[in-house]
């Protein structure tokens, strides 16, 4: 069972050259039983696209499935990069998700082909050769953007935690002053900033002035204090500095050695963290407005290549002329199965259909010489299709 979460291309063979006779009679029978209303499918007309040759059908048919799936992959990680952007959420995501400003239903649901992008001229191969370049450029583009992005928002993220954290981690630039130290320039003494948890901070009092020889007696103070910590000065020899520090340690009194006393560093920590927020801000920007624009090019791109291979799979199983007649349907989730049933009883006539692409019952030895003449995957293709018609389905973002 296809997915309910895709549009369905739906190809069979062109009966009487009137496609419009046939849309009309399918949509009929969509609404009578109850299916999809008139807004949910919409004709798909295939362009005067080069067949080529059967070896280059069957090769190109081996190799659509593969690429088919490299590409939608590319489609949905710009989705992923949109949702992460606006945060999921699915209101906002909505109004970025276009393709040239229409919505999805809009555009698969009266699909033509691009004939001033891609030229229908050209070889089968060369048309997928040329999407695929296409599509992995745009992934490649999107991939250095988003590290570019993602670097900038990390060093915002790193500068934010060591200002927001507590006083065992947190930049503590704007909680001490200048007057908290001994001076800078002392030959003998050094100031040390002491984290000690709040249910330690009597034991401090009692045992700092004796963890090691050469701390000045009565030199710590509280500087200030959070939820999980009270800061400390205290002033030693530099002598002993190291000695000291290993046993606060072991005291499990936390000395923050990661800081020094520079009259700039507020100053300069606070420049630094608006620059990073000005920094990912525009990245931030460009990167939305890069994946908005890339979006739209990519899922068009992919929409081209479905309908390639929907034309591949339609020359292969119902043969020459190429004159198909095609449908885009957008499923509704609740009635999934109701809509194959009718599909299929409507198109079920396509199972007596051969390959010179006249109606005609085949008899089961028929069918299954078919198969067994037929070359590579293409003999498994057969073997598997279980629908009296060609289907491809179109990646749908769920909004």
């Amino acid at each position: 069972m296809p997915s309910d979460l895709a549009y369905w291309i739906i190809s069979v063979p062109l009966e009487d050259s009137d496609p419009h006779r046939m849309f009309s009679e399918l949509g009929k029978k969509l609404l009578s039983d109850g299916g999809s209303a008139s807004n949910d499918f919409g004709q798909l007309n295939f362009p005067p696209l080069k067949t080529g040759t059967l070896e280059s059908l069957i090769s190109l048919s081996e190799d659509l499935p593969r690429l088919d799936g490299q590409y939608t992959q590319i489609v949905a990680k710009i989705i992923d990069t949109l949702r992460a952007l606006l945060n999921n959420d699915e209101s906002a995501l909505a109004q970025h998700v276009l393709v040239n400003e229409q919505s999805l239903d809009d555009y698969m649901l009266g699909w033509a082909w691009n004939t001033g992008k891609y030229r229908a001229d050209r070889s089968l191969r060369e048309t997928v050769e040329m999407l695929g370049k296409e599509l992995t450029s745009i992934d490649n583009v999107m991939k250095q953007k988003l590290g570019n992005y993602n670097a900038a928002k990390s060093q915002l993220q790193q500068l934010q935690r060591k200002k927001q954290g507590n006083l065992s981690t947190r930049s503590l630039a704007d909680v001490v002053h200048k007057e908290d130290f001994v001076d800078p320039k002392s030959e003998y003494l050094e100031t040390l900033l002491v984290a000690v948890n709040k249910n330690n901070t009597k034991d401090w009092s009692a045992k700092y002035e004796r963890l090691t020889q050469m701390v000045v007696p009565r030199s710590s103070h509280k500087i200030d204090t959070d939820d999980e910590y009270a800061l400390f000065t205290v002033t030693v020899f530099k002598k002993v500095k190291d000695e000291f520090v290993q046993k606060c340690r072991e005291n499990k009194f936390l000395v923050r050695t990661d800081f020094a006393w520079d009259d700039d560093l507020v100053a300069r920590q606070r420049q630094e963290l608006d620059e990073a927020g000005d920094s990912e801000k525009e990245l931030w920007t460009e990167l939305l407005r890069l994946a908005r624009t890339n979006f739209s090019e990519a899922y068009q791109a992919l929409a081209h290549l479905k309908v390639v291979r929907t034309y591949v799979e339609s020359v292969l199983r119902y043969g020459l002329p190429a004159d198909y007649f095609a449908v885009t349907i957008r499923p509704n989730p609740k009635r999934t199965k109701a809509l194959m049933t009718t599909l299929q009883n409507h198109f079920e006539y396509l199972e007596s259909y051969d390959q010179s692409g006249k109606k005609g019952k085949k008899k089961k030895g028929q069918q299954e010489a078919s198969a067994d003449n037929a070359p590579g995957e293409y003999a498994q293709l057969l073997e598997e299709e279980q629908f009296p018609f060609v289907l491809t389905e179109q990646y749908m973002v769920a909004v």
